[in-house]
């Protein structure tokens, strides 16, 4: 405790050192005081120092090793002597004392200023996804205030939203903290969350707000405007994004194509010469490739406009009218309950059976349940079947096919049921602005939502209107608008339908005639499907590029298998000299060079395809599909095209 103390006292010698970090901190979120933030930042640091300090010392004890062999420094032309003091007693202890107390400080120090800036990266994280869903939550606000609700009522109804509209609720949230537990007026609680949000689109609009408020304007008309605008600057803020994302296309083609192809023909070449090619080979492909594509998605994943993920919580309504009314227990039914749990296992294992595809269907993930067991009894299998042969590569060559297509078994049922499922909710999208559309006409013409959905059965809306009949029928059978909108929200479990669905519940709850929110949700789903659109069209020069540069990739590897390796191991020895460079040619390992060519092959396939997915549909699921195709195309390439 001293040290915190002693540590403690030391930061607030200057407190503005630390003003910015401070109010990073509180935009992000943090839950945590600037003092407890501090200490925990300087206990990580040393533990990064330490790190450092063994790096570093493993680092001087290879120089020193190297120094001592004469294979590294500088020629000294200018004579520099080092102090006596290095050159009597252990010189070499002495610099690795100095080199690892300055790996010890730098990591230290490194630590430290990289703590201090995780709550500005966190901000701008936030900031980000705040407006990604301000004009969502802006359209509920003015769904509201249209049906007459006071703009507290409206913060609290938004606030308690956060697992459909996500951080922008949890934004609106802190008004809501300051004004029923911290006694702020609604005007003074807009005003310091205008001060502490990460996000100056919703500075803007608070303040705006607060003068709409102070002035005694039209709210209904103000939040009407400003849905407009931020649907209009969505297109703006894509189009930046795209070009970033250009950008780093281009940037995982050159590095992570073309690079390791260059390196995968100097290591054979070096092979020729009998160097350690083989490790170097065997690094690239089963490090650095795998690793450098890794990085790339997450660095796609940091940079892309994410749709917020919705969640649907059920409240249980616990029904105590009649509390009063006693309640007498009778025995002996616990076998009739028994019976009718079993009946409805029974029950929903005769559905599953009657409709196997169905769950695949609706979450890909299941068909890992059947994929995955079956895969690994193919590959046990195999390794039980195939023969023991005494050189380990022949054996490897041998299964090394099956476990591809033991990985094909997993991942090509979870494609095809994936690209079902998306090509479903995504035609189901593109239908919902012209049907929100026709409802908006319909209600502005004086019928109520109810009769709308009645009219909206007999329309061609192509799979919308399967979907606009089961909520007919759902009200039908006694459920009201709301609950059967609901049902259809569970049943296509998208983030666009989910607020478009609490969109237009809560104003249906506020008022009967929702025509002007109708339209808003419209031209909103309207700009959503454009904006998709966009991205697509943009996004697929760069997927069919990441093609043609996998099939450059597998062209070059497949001449270096068939022409240039052949070869080489065809060379006659004799009459060559024992040393020099080409000593060791007849050493070179043939099959282990073909091994690690076909399999930087199949590492390429998976990372490219799921890389072309995340860029051109922004879902690694997506990209599935890819790695499944040019894994196929490698497969069949080195089994029966490239063969030598």
């Amino acid at each position: 405790m001293k040290i915190r103390d002693h540590f403690l006292k030391w930061v607030k010698r200057d407190p503005l050192r630390y003003h910015s970090l401070h109010a990073d901190m509180v935009s992000a979120r943090s839950g945590m005081t600037l003092d407890q933030y501090l200490w925990r930042s300087a206990k990580i640091a040393v533990l990064t120092g330490i790190v450092f300090a063994v790096l570093g010392f493993v680092a001087s004890a290879y120089l020193s090793v190297q120094a001592l062999t004469t294979r590294a420094g500088i020629y000294n032309v200018f004579d520099i002597q080092m102090p006596v003091f290095f050159q009597t007693v252990y010189p070499s202890q002495y610099m690795q004392v100095i080199v690892v107390l300055a790996s010890f400080i730098a990591g230290t120090f490194i630590g430290y200023a990289v703590l201090l800036r995780l709550p500005a990266l966190e901000k701008n994280n936030r900031k980000i996804k705040i407006n990604l869903t301000l004009h969502n939550a802006v359209a509920y606000m003015y769904a509201m205030r249209r049906g007459g609700a006071q703009l507290m009522t409206i913060f609290v109804s938004l606030s308690d939203r956060a697992n459909v509209y996500g951080e922008v609720a949890l934004e609106f949230r802190q008004i809501v903290r300051d004004a029923e537990f911290f006694g702020y007026d609604v005007v003074s609680a807009i005003r310091h969350l205008s001060e502490t949000t990460p996000s100056e689109k919703l500075k803007d609009f608070l303040e705006d707000l607060l003068s709409v408020i102070e002035s005694g304007g039209d709210m209904a008309e103000f939040l009407s405007m400003r849905v407009r605008l931020y649907q209009e600057e969505a297109r703006f803020e894509q189009r930046q994004f795209l070009n970033v994302l250009s950008i780093v296309a281009e940037s995982y083609v050159t590095l992570f194509v073309a690079g390791p192809l260059f390196l995968i023909i100097i290591m054979v070449v070096m092979g020729m010469m009998g160097g350690s090619a083989v490790i170097q080979l065997a690094l690239v492909t089963y490090l650095v490739l795998p690793i450098g594509s890794l990085v790339f998605i997450l660095l796609i994943d940091l940079i892309s406009i994410k749709t917020e993920k919705t969640e649907r919580y059920v409240r249980t309504k616990w029904l105590h009218t009649f509390s009063d009314v006693t309640i007498v227990k009778k025995t002996g039914e616990d076998t009739l309950f028994e019976q009718l749990k079993k009946y409805d296992q029974l029950r929903n294992l005769v559905y599953h059976l009657k409709h196997p595809l169905e769950s695949f269907i609706s979450n890909a993930n299941h068909t890992l349940y059947v994929t995955v067991p079956v895969a690994l009894i193919y590959i046990i299998i195999v390794f039980l079947r195939a023969p023991h042969y005494a050189d380990i590569e022949t054996y490897i060559t041998v299964v090394d096919d099956h476990i591809v297509i033991a990985l094909l078994m997993i991942l090509i049922p979870y494609a095809v049921f994936y690209e079902i499922w998306s090509r479903k909710v995504l035609g189901i999208q593109a239908l919902i602005p012209d049907f929100l559309e026709r409802m908006a006409g319909i209600n502005q013409v004086g019928l109520t939502i109810a009769q709308a959905i009645a009219i909206m059965v007999n329309t061609n809306l192509g799979l919308l209107s399967y979907e606009i009949r089961r909520i007919k029928r759902d009200m039908e059978w006694g459920a009201n608008f709301t609950e059967a909108l609901m049902r259809f929200e569970e049943r296509v479990s998208t983030p666009s339908i989910a607020r478009t669905v609490t969109l237009i519940t809560k104003a249906s709850e506020m008022s009967g005639q929702i025509g002007e929110v109708l339209s808003i949700a419209s031209s909103d789903a309207k700009m959503t499907e454009i904006l998709k659109k966009e991205r697509l069209s943009e996004m697929f020069i760069y997927t069919a590029i990441v093609y043609l540069s996998f099939f450059v990739f597998l062209f070059v590897v497949g001449v270096l298998t068939t022409q240039f390796l052949p070869v080489l191991a065809n060379i006659s020895t004799q009459g060559l000299p024992a040393t020099g460079a080409l000593s060791g040619i007849g050493s070179i390992p043939i099959m282990t060079f073909s091994r690690l060519l076909y399999h930087a092959c199949l590492v390429q396939a998976i990372f490219s395809g799921l890389i072309a997915g995340q860029m051109g549909e922004s879902s690694l699921a997506a990209g599935v599909k890819h790695s499944c195709i040019l894994l196929i195309i490698a497969l069949i390439a080195f089994n029966f095209v490239l063969v030598v």
